[in-house]
């Protein structure tokens, strides 16, 4: 009888063993390719552009970096209030000026409009001094350019010379997008002695439209003597020819010692000559809320402006035809002449 020899169970005995070895060097395989072979990040399917008005980007661009150029240009040469209120660089403004006919007092009037860019603030912090502050709100709505009412002024000794009645330093903090929007807020005083207190806070903000530009802005202010008050301006402009500018502007003014809206509409076409000489040629509309919605003067004037040296010194005449309501809207002539320093720190 054959005889039965034990079967070999080794392989099932080192099963186990090797159960174990594999579950263990699997994960040391995985480990090591991770090292070595890093899985890529996982990337969000980006949704493609529509580039169906991308054609657009270019000419709107030109135009409106083209529109802002020439109006700030324009600004900047005849000393306006736009200049002095949002430009980045350091302004400086003084001048002496003389107005003879309806609305003129027949003196020199001295004013001066000083803003300066502190250090080390990248024009966010400014310093700003300036004569009869509230002067420039009030005149802003009510009066033609170039005209300097005496009501605020003081009459030197030699009666011909009018000074300031006040004079204002303020800090101001601005916030600004170039050619888009402008933020700023002033607070400061206003002497002599007692010193009186007011803040102002100015926003404006424009926009392409077409061949057109947008240009809305907003002014709050305190005036201790004054009280309370807010300027609305709306301009549309458009560049008509390589020399032409023209700007439609309504503006309105609240004063709660008044109680009363000043409204103004001006039609105002910038014609450049050469790189000393603009003309301005403006029509305007000034009225008021109360007691009735009606208008108190119609102006037309042409305001010649000559740049005497360099980039700072001017010459401005401007002869202007008033037709008033108090004098049931006859024609009254007037004429301002005035000599004016402007300069900034990018000249």
């Amino acid at each position: 009888m054959a005889s039965s020899e034990p079967k070999s169970t080794w392989p099932f005995r080192l099963s186990p063993s090797l159960l174990l070895g594999i579950t263990l060097l699997f994960p040391l395989q995985l480990h090591g390719a991770e090292q070595s072979d890093p899985p890529a990040p996982y990337v969000v399917p980006q949704t493609e552009k529509s580039d169906r008005y991308d054609s657009m980007e270019a000419p709107r661009n030109y135009l409106s970096e083209k529109i802002t150029n020439f109006a700030s240009n324009i600004d900047r040469f005849f000393g306006g209030d736009r200049h002095y209120q949002e430009s980045n660089p350091s302004v400086i403004q003084m001048s002496v000026a003389r107005g003879d006919g309806y609305g003129t007092n027949r003196n020199f009037d001295l004013a001066a409009k000083i803003n300066l860019r502190l250090p080390v603030t990248e024009g966010k912090l400014r310093l700003l001094v300036e004569t009869d502050p509230e002067e420039n709100i009030i005149t802003g709505a009510t009066t033609a350019p170039g005209t300097t009412p005496a009501q605020n002024k003081v009459i030197l000794p030699n009666n011909k010379v009018v000074a300031p009645k006040s004079l204002a330093v303020a800090v101001r903090v601005a916030a600004a997008e170039e050619n888009v929007w402008y933020l700023n807020t002033d607070a400061g005083l206003q002497f002599p002695i007692p010193p009186k207190p007011f803040v102002r806070t100015r926003g404006s903000f424009s926009t392409p439209m077409g061949d057109w530009r947008l240009k809305a802005a907003e002014s709050v202010y305190w005036f201790n003597n004054l009280g309370a008050g807010e300027t609305t301006q709306l301009d549309l402009e458009r560049i008509l020819s390589n020399s032409v500018l023209f700007r439609s502007s309504t503006n309105a003014t609240w004063l709660n010692v008044k109680r009363n809206f000043d409204l103004r509409q001006d039609l105002s076409f910038y014609h450049t000559l050469n790189d000393r000489t603009a003309l301005l040629y403006q029509a305007s509309a000034i009225g008021v809320s109360n007691p009735q919605l009606q208008v108190t003067d119609y102006v037309a004037l042409l305001s010649y402006r000559y740049r005497l040296h360099k980039e700072w010194l001017f010459f401005e005449a401007i002869p202007q035809l008033h037709f008033p309501r108090e004098k049931s809207f006859k024609a009254s002539p007037a004429l301002n002449i005035r000599l004016e320093i402007l300069f900034d720190d990018t000249r």
